[in-house]
């Protein structure tokens, strides 16, 4: 594969960044902490002793370990932090990838590609140049800055990166209390790539993990698999390279899993489509053009032939590998798949002359024979995310009910539980999509489902979210017990089966997980003295109603800061950047508003933000009340989760204010300087947080949202915004 055959989008021109002298020093800036500077030396096309004397001038630290880890599981981050500074070329010399390494990455690691903003900037080759005399009076400014700010040798971690893969805090074992047959979450440590084929490099289930999971009362991991890297089409084998690999990565995870009693399950997105050469190849499994990806989905009615291949493939698995829990599967939306997957099945010749439900339920079905046939007992789960006969729907309860009638009795549906809820935020009134910790389930749409699938014969499952969702991300936890126990509780009334208990999101071992045993009150009983267990059930009844104020829409969650928080830069002039999926949100308000006019929008987060205060003063002034060190490590565990969400809400509303203001063209400056201001105080608390626990900012499909030298990138952003505000 060539480097012109990366995709490229509309190729825009790349932002210029001008808080920094040059880009070539922004660069080493932003890998200093996460590269190999030898490599830093290579991409400057300088020599190591350059590169040392340069992060010198520029008061970085020079006794920094870079950790091995950001190559094998922090490269998305290493992929965002230098999207805008280099080309492709530079950027697959960073990361030691070929080509086909990063087109991989682009198509299959979690819409990597959409979270970019599915284009490429234009950047012009980064090559270090000695600096002139005024751009090394500025980089002397930088330092100045950096001094104030940030003491040199505190520019650097104190706990490393990825630490919490090693140190997952044990937990006793004990009896559970168990309201449901089953339940499972995807592993903290996996990402979304290739993890069978890099597992001995990723650790993505890593055995301390599964023991605090154990002890918690879960019973079951999910992770990404994709079938053809497991067993190959036939005529199509050179893309199946490494399997023989995967297979035994799989099986060892699979019995790693089974020590702790606990099963594996593999999340299928299939049959899923392939690149345009496949197709000469295997023209029976070619269906309509998908353009937005330059191939075709896979048609399922031309040829059995793609539902015979996944029939049996899975006999194959299930036979190799009997211990497997079973699979979930996505059969509409998220990849391209079968010519329905995206609701275009009418401009098929073949696929429209089928119901659409049947095109669905075919797919479910050859799966469910294959691997009953070898594991009757593995579990089939069918998610119903996303299942309409037409974009733009919103009554989908009839059509999944169609669906459901065509499936085989011994399938699991798996429903989002908050799915088709009615909300009421602001004034404004939307059908919930997508999945929320904020507004509790179920909805009635999924309560309606759920009765017809169980008339149907089958059993059911909700999708939730207990630790967190992409209402808040950056934190393993939000400490909102009480809006998940109702949900719990209101699940447990309408007889669920199973719990899936996370997407890629909120899977950390712990927080709010705990409550699948117990109430929130019986958890502070059995953590504080009464006195502050008291304290802290009025500080977490406070968070939760405050939580319920969050301005919930898809577009909220996946473009506006919430997640990046002070990460994100500010910027002078209009950026004239898109924002993309939980990626970049630059300081594009309309997409990060959604439905919401900027004045809803402010009023909701200032909502959370004053009950978060609220609740934060009740902790500060229960400092004093823990009796013990066990009991001062459980309130500071607490406060911290509190201190970062609240960072995140407060850093959003002050990009908001500030961003409208400086679109309006009237004079804000002193107000804009506040907030400027305020941004800098944040990424400063941040930064000491990040600093000392490798888990915040940390989430399995993303990697890190952002590393030391980003928060401090943030506030040498912020001081020049500051110099040059009009």
């Amino acid at each position: 594969m060539d480097i012109k055959d990366l995709p490229i989008g509309s190729f825009p021109k790349c932002l210029d960044y001008r808080h920094f002298p040059t880009h070539w020093q922004l660069f080493l800036w932003r890998n200093w902490e996460v590269v190999r500077h030898e490599k830093i030396a290579e991409i400057l096309g300088c020599t190591l002793e350059q590169v040392r004397e340069a992060a010198d001038e520029l008061g970085l630290p020079n006794d920094i370990k870079v950790s091995p880890k950001w190559l094998t599981n922090g490269y998305l981050t290493l992929i965002r932090k230098n999207w805008q500074l280099l080309d492709y070329e530079q950027l697959l010399q960073l990361l030691d990838w070929t080509p086909e390494r990063m087109a991989y990455a682009l198509k299959e690691e979690g819409f990597l590609f959409t979270k970019l903003g599915r284009h490429k900037p234009d950047c012009p080759k980064i090559k270090y140049v000695p600096l002139t005399p005024e751009q090394k009076k500025e980089t002397q400014d930088i330092v100045s800055i950096s001094g104030a700010y940030f003491r040199k040798g505190l520019l650097k971690y104190q706990e490393q990166p990825f630490s919490f893969m090693d140190t997952y805090p044990g937990l006793p074992i004990k009896k559970q209390r168990r309201r449901f047959e089953f339940n499972f979450i995807h592993s903290y440590a996996a990402s979304c790539g290739d993890v069978f084929g890099e597992a001995e490099k990723r650790d993505p289930v890593p055995e301390n993990l599964l023991k605090r999971y154990s002890a918690l009362g879960v019973n079951g991991i999910w992770v990404h698999a994709l079938l053809y890297l497991l067993y190959p089409i036939p005529g199509a084998e050179e893309y199946s390279i490494g399997r023989e690999k995967r297979l035994r990565n799989l099986k060892d995870i699979v019995r790693r899993c089974a020590k702790y009693g606990m099963k594996l399950y593999l999340y299928l997105n299939e049959p899923r489509w392939m690149p345009p050469e496949f197709y000469d190849k295997k023209p029976q499994w070619k269906g309509i053009p998908y353009e937005e990806k330059n191939s075709w989905y896979i048609c399922t009615t031309r040829s059995r032939e793609p539902l015979e291949w996944l029939e049996s493939t899975l006999k194959w698995l299930f036979a190799e590998v009997p211990d497997l829990g079973g699979i979930f599967c996505i059969t509409q939306s998220e990849n391209a798949t079968h010519c329905h997957s995206h609701t275009r099945s009418r401009e098929c010749p073949y696929c429209s002359k089928v119901p659409p439900e049947q095109i669905i339920a075919d797919v479910i079905s050859a799966m469910e024979r294959g691997m009953h046939a070898s594991a009757p007992d593995a579990k089939m789960i069918a998610y119903d995310w996303s299942w309409t006969r037409n974009i733009g729907d919103l009554e989908n309860a009839s059509f999944k009910k169609a669906i459901i009638d065509l499936l085989p009795k011994n399938v699991y549906l798996n429903s989002v539980s908050e799915w088709g809820m009615i909300t009421e935020i602001a004034g404004v009134k939307q059908h919930l999509v997508d999945y929320s910790i904020s507004q509790v389930g179920p909805s009635q749409e999924t309560l309606d489902v759920w009765r017809h699938a169980k008339k149907a014969g089958l059993k059911i499952c909700a999708k939730v979210q207990l630790n967190n969702s992409w209402e808040m991300s950056a934190v393993p936890y939000i400490p909102v017990p009480f809006l998940v126990q109702e949900h719990l509780d209101n699940l447990a009334k309408a007889r669920v089966d199973g719990l899936m208990l996370s997407w890629t999101l909120g899977g950390y071992p712990g927080g709010n997980l705990a409550l699948l045993s117990a109430t929130p009150e019986e958890l502070a009983a059995s953590r504080f003295n009464p006195k502050l267990a008291a304290e802290v059930i009025k500080a977490e009844r406070i968070f939760s109603e405050a939580f319920r104020q969050f301005p919930f829409n898809v577009s909220v969650l996946y473009y506006s800061p919430v997640n990046y928080g002070p990460m994100n830069l500010l910027h002078l002039k209009p950026s004239g950047y898109k924002a993309s999926m939980v990626g970049f949100p630059y300081d594009d308000v309309k997409k990060w508003c959604g439905p919401y006019d900027p004045l809803q929008m402010l009023t909701q987060i200032n909502a959370i933000i004053s009950g978060w205060s609220k609740g934060m003063e009740i902790l500060q002034k229960a400092q004093s009340l823990p009796q013990n060190e066990t009991e001062a490590y459980e309130l500071q565990e607490l406060t911290k989760m509190v201190l970062v969400t609240y960072l995140h809400f407060n850093s959003t509303n002050c990009q908001l204010c500030y961003t409208l203001m400086r679109d309006e063209g009237e004079d804000h400056s002193q107000h804009q300087k506040e907030l400027i201001l305020q941004e800098i105080h944040n990424a400063c608390i941040l930064f000491e947080i990040v600093r000392r626990d490798s888990r915040i900012g940390f989430e399995a499909s993303n990697h890190y949202y952002y590393t030391l030298n980003d928060l401090a990138e943030k506030v040498i952003n912020c001081k020049y915004i500051l110099e040059h505000l009009q």
